[in-house]
């Protein structure tokens, strides 16, 4: 049951790394730009705005199920997190100095 939860957490959570920030912004950008090339040239040879639109709304569309959700391959490469100070100073807002 736990395992079940942490996957919900997760997914809920949207965790994805920097490598997958960096993947997700390349894909938008190469996405979007195809799909206003291709609604471009379909409504130019079709000489119909509404196919453009179509066109162009279902590649934004494609675009948005690719790149909002967390997939698992925009969490490839997931940063360590230091652990958990404990002991003195571990209290949140408090300052260490060394020497004093």
């Amino acid at each position: 049951m736990d395992e079940l939860l942490e996957q919900a957490r997760s997914i809920y959570e949207g965790e994805i790394d920097f490598h997958g920030q960096s993947l997700a912004e390349t894909l938008s950008t190469a996405l979007l730009s195809l799909s206003g090339v291709l609604a471009f040239i379909v409504g130019f040879l079709t000489q119909n705005i509404w196919q453009t639109l179509y066109v162009g709304l279902g590649g934004t569309a494609l675009t948005f199920l690719v790149v909002v959700p967390p997939w698992p391959f925009f969490n490839q490469h997931p940063l360590p997190w230091l652990p958990a100070r404990t002991g003195r100073g571990a209290l949140a807002g408090s300052i260490t100095v060394e020497g004093s």
